[in-house]
């Protein structure tokens, strides 16, 4: 079972978002997929309530209290965990510490990319990381056409040692599938084609 945990200490990065549509993206094929909400904020939790009995089914789990991570034995192919701010926290460190994947959200802004690059020296040091068993995917988040900044933003990254995997784009399309407890994964119309295969990079790179 695969544990993929959205995470970064910079706040409004986009973690619940990422993780709501991951999680739909996996279920929709077929993969029998939990969506763990490990934020105080329980933004994932609201989202699960919202959503339709119709959709692919994604199960939810509470994750927000400290020892409360379990299911270790779950027959689950994965569980997608929006995770809390920050590293101070013993739930995040546990987190990371079990985690197969790590995907850290980036907004394309000066701010964002420094704190990310501090939080991404931190996690260095836990022993999981250190020792490669959780690969580490940033994603470019909510990045307009017109910003001249993802460029400098990827280069920055890069030279830390940290390359971007791909970018999603800031669309409308994300606040109105987060109001109906849906993902662009739930359907299949041509309009939004080209925001899915933004995700493809991602999806093949937690596979």
């Amino acid at each position: 079972m695969r544990r993929i945990l959205i995470v970064n200490s910079k706040g409004g990065c986009g973690k619940t978002t990422i993780a709501t549509n991951l999680a739909v993206a996996l279920a929709a094929r077929g993969d029998d997929v939990a969506l763990a909400d490990a934020d105080r904020q329980k933004s994932s939790l609201g989202w699960m309530k919202r959503r339709p009995a119709h959709l692919a089914k994604i199960e939810s789990l509470d994750w927000t209290k400290e020892g409360a991570i379990g299911d270790k034995d779950k027959k689950l192919d994965a569980i997608v965990i929006d995770g809390p701010g920050g590293l101070r926290s013993e739930l995040a460190k546990n987190l990371i510490a079990e985690a197969s994947d790590i995907v850290v959200p980036v907004l394309p802004s000066a701010f964002d990319w420094q704190a990310t690059v501090k939080f991404l020296d931190g996690i260095a040091d836990i022993k999981r990381v250190r020792k490669g068993k959780a690969d580490i995917f940033l994603v470019a988040n909510r990045i307009n056409r017109s910003s001249s900044q993802v460029a400098e933003l990827e280069q920055t990254l890069a030279k830390k040692g940290y390359p971007v995997l791909c970018r999603i784009s800031d669309r409308v399309v994300y606040a109105k599938h987060a109001t109906s407890g849906s993902g662009v994964f739930d359907f299949s119309d041509a309009r939004s084609s080209d925001i899915r295969g933004q995700w493809h990079p991602l999806l093949q790179a937690v596979d």
